[in-house]
């Protein structure tokens, strides 16, 4: 199993160009045998709270019609999906939701966000469960940023028998999480930690990129870098 873990710029407010660009690393990241690409926390709209809060055409639907070059991309190379965004509850408000579109262009799981933080809880509206798939036999987690400060996520992910937790983040490089989140999560339950993060501006700072992932002992396994973008490979096993 072959994860691809992603760092770009988005584009605030703009869903077609950040479909665009999502569907471009989906494409990529599956020629070169990803089976899962893995996005940034509100990649498709830009961590931009306050400009979601102000435009109600930027929250999406489950199967909204503008995700179709995503589904599109995920059929090619014949790849999974977790896509980033604000998303539309049952009762109206918005998410912060990671939209799991399958190898087949199919709605595989949809995860809200569960922790808010900040002005997030001004938004969005808070999830209420785990998410969870599987594909080719592999259980993953999901979690998004502020989520990942609460082990219990990452230990029931393991109790689930998850061997993959998939994180979609928005993190600057002050942020201590690279040290003490991620490879603990990993080193304490068992898991591949995969983080995917974004570059440039945005309302909580500027982007530091190093998407990558940690192996069950911990140590980091891939690191896209600090300033391009693009995706890095993790084997998962």
């Amino acid at each position: 199993m072959i994860v691809a873990a992603t760092q770009f710029a988005p584009v605030a407010g703009d869903i077609a160009a950040n479909v665009r660009t999502v569907a471009g690393l989906v494409r990529a990241a599956g020629a070169e045998g990803a089976r899962v690409v893995v996005f940034a926390e509100l990649c498709l709209s830009g961590y931009e709270p306050s400009l979601i809060r102000d435009t109600p055409e930027l929250v999406l639907g489950e199967d909204d019609p503008r995700l179709e070059p995503v589904r599109e991309a995920c059929r090619a190379v014949s790849a999974a999906a977790v896509v980033n965004g604000p998303v539309r509850t049952a009762d109206g408000r918005p998410a912060v939701t990671s939209l799991v579109i399958g190898p087949d262009g199919s709605l595989l799981a949809r995860y809200d966000k569960r922790h808010l933080y900040g002005i997030e809880r001004e938004v969005f509206a808070p999830g209420t469960a785990d998410g969870r798939f599987a594909l080719d036999g592999v259980r993953f987690a999901t979690a998004t940023c502020y989520d990942n400060r609460f082990p219990e996520l990452a230990e029931r992910a393991a109790a689930d028998d998850c061997a993959v937790y998939l994180a979609s983040s928005v993190l600057g490089a002050d942020n201590d999480s690279f040290e003490k989140v991620y490879p603990v999560r990993a080193r304490d339950f068992g898991l591949y930690v995969v983080l995917a993060n974004v570059l440039g501006a945005n309302e909580d700072g500027v982007g530091c990129g190093a998407a990558g992932a940690w192996g069950p002992d911990g140590e980091r396994i891939a690191d896209a870098g600090g300033t391009e973008p693009g995706f890095v490979l993790a084997e998962m096993g």
